[in-house]
């Protein structure tokens, strides 16, 4: 089952894509789709757990996703983490909803 939600795209690694602040229509148990944005929980980090983030699904490789930041110079990736399990992929974006007083 489908269900739509809504995502707050935080930090840079998205850009220029997405940026700080832009807010993303979502549908969480969507499926999965290469070359196409979704939010993922990425594996927890030598500090503790990270949050959850939006990445671009690149392809399907062993052990689930290869999921790629569109800024190379922000943020973490599987470059960094290895692939993200299928379970970790919690939704598809959508569509970027427009900012108010932006046109």
């Amino acid at each position: 089952m489908i269900r739509l939600g809504f995502a707050i795209v935080r930090g840079r690694s998205m850009e220029p894509t997405y940026v700080d602040g832009d807010r993303l229509l979502v549908a969480h148990g969507a499926r999965p789709v290469a070359g196409r944005t979704h939010v993922v929980a990425l594996p927890d980090g030598p500090h503790g757990p990270r949050p959850v983030a939006v990445k671009r699904l690149s392809a399907r490789v062993p052990g689930g996703w290869w999921a790629v930041r569109d800024n190379p110079d922000e943020g973490v990736d599987s470059r960094t983490v290895g692939a993200i399990p299928e379970a970790d992929v919690l939704a598809r974006v959508l569509v970027r909803l427009p900012r108010r007083g932006r046109r």
